[in-house]
């Protein structure tokens, strides 16, 4: 479980970087903040 987190925290952060580069600042600033809240070393919301 910890494993299949770790993935989507990557994949979100990763689509917030590429969103702030398109120049969607607060699309890309939220996808940021999910993919570290959704992480293993983040606040978990599954935990």
């Amino acid at each position: 479980m910890v494993f299949i987190l770790w993935i989507i925290a990557v994949i979100l952060v990763v689509s917030g970087i590429v969103s702030l580069f398109r120049g969607q600042v607060m699309w890309g600033a939220a996808l940021i903040i999910i993919g570290l809240l959704v992480g293993p070393g983040g606040v978990s919301i599954f935990t």
